[in-house]
Formats: structure tokens, sequence, C-alpha cells
């Protein structure tokens, strides 16, 4: 038994299966909590305490997951160049808008971080919070960050924000499509994104561009920052 556990497919079959399960449910439910990521979360460590299967077991399998990050990372131009047409039209929203988003995020983690003593680090981990996993692990791995805990902070910030972005742009009154796209796409990149497709196309479009610009202006403002 423990040679099934130690073999890749098992970790790999594992992280599909209670993802498709997670998104099966989120189907049925149409509730934003219920979110694909937390339930696949929730099932493979129910599984892995329940059965006493160590996590560097999983991980084996884990790994083959990770190796896709770069890729994905990479696939992030083909979601700007497929919105060329938007970014030639709104090229200074989109980048004021984005470099805000990005700042606004880094500064108030770092600010708080440094409020409430927290280690380099944490704060390493924490900072990238705002962009997609494989920019946000490429920024905290190599300045000495934790990678699970900024994997965490990256999924907690998307389900925030999708939970919460449509409520806050009635609070606001933002009523230009462009404007809220970009604010739920620089706050909490693709989970919101998905959320953003459902409020509009215009929304859906802006906020998928502005997980690439922001993703871009974050590492930079990491190169100064951290």
């Amino acid at each position: 038994m423990s040679e099934i556990f130690a073999s890749p497919y098992f970790g790999v079959a594992l992280s599909i299966v209670t993802f498709g399960i997670g998104v099966k449910l989120h189907q049925k439910l149409k509730m934003q909590v219920c979110n694909p990521l937390i339930i696949a979360i929730v099932l493979t460590s129910a599984v892995l305490l329940i059965f006493g299967i160590p996590y560097d077991a999983y991980n084996v399998g884990g790994e083959v997951i990770n190796m896709f990050l770069a890729p994905a990372t990479a696939c992030l131009a083909v979601a700007v160049y497929s919105k060329i047409d938007i970014l030639k039209a709104y090229w200074l929203p989109v980048l004021v808008g984005c470099a805000a988003g990005s700042a606004a995020s880094m500064g108030s983690v770092y600010g708080l971080c440094r409020m409430f003593g927290l280690d380099e680090s944490l704060t390493v981990s924490l900072v990238p919070k705002s962009v997609t996993t494989p920019i946000a692990v490429s920024i905290s791995s190599p300045a000495g960050g934790v990678v699970p805990v900024t994997v965490v902070a990256v999924i907690f910030t998307g389900i925030l924000g999708g939970i919460f972005a449509p409520l806050l742009i009635r609070i606001f009154k933002v009523s230009d499509p462009v404007a809220a796209g970009l604010a739920i796409g620089a706050s909490s990149h693709a989970v919101g994104t998905s959320r953003a497709i459902e409020l509009g196309e215009i929304e859906g479009a802006m906020s998928g561009l502005a997980i690439g610009v922001c993703g871009i202006i974050t590492v930079l403002f990491s190169m100064f920052v951290l």
C-alpha cells in the first residue's frame, strides 16, 4: 500500500479528483464560499489525515503539478496579447490602475507585517498575495519566503475577492466595467477573474488583462521592496 502512496500518480490523481469534486459542488450550490480550491484542499487534507499518508509521499505527485507553474506563468502573455486592442485603447488607465493596485497591495501588506513585527520570511511570503500563484511563488521562493504560506495567502486573497468584489463594486458605485474588471483582477487574480466573468464580458476581459499586467508590475516592484 505504501508503494501506491509513494507513486507520483497517487498525488496527481488525488488532486484531480478532489478538485473535480470541488468544481461539481460549486456548480451545483452556486456559492462563492464553495470554491473548488478550498474544497480540494479540505478533501485532500482529510484523505491524508484519515489514512495517515505522509505529506512527502503525496507531494511526489504534487511536484509534477508544480512543474506546470512556470509554463502557466508564460501563458499569461497569451492573455495579454489576446486583449491587445483593449490595452491599446485604455493603455493609460490600465497601467496606472494596475500600478496603483499592485503598489497598494504590496505596500499595505508590507506595512502591516512591520507593524505586527513579523519576521522577514513571513513578510516576503505575504507581500505577493494579490498576484497569481506561479508569479507569487517565483517572487517569494528566491527571496527566502515560505512557499506554502504564499500559496495559502494567494488562494485566500482570491476567494475573498470573488466573494466581496461584487458587493464592493455596488457600495462604491463603480459603473465603468473597465474599472471594475481592473480592480478585481488587480486584487484577486484568477479566482476573482472567474467572478468578474460572471459580471460581464468586459469585466472578465479587463480582469484577465490585469492579471498579466499586475504580475509584471509586482515582479518589478518586488525587486525594490524585497
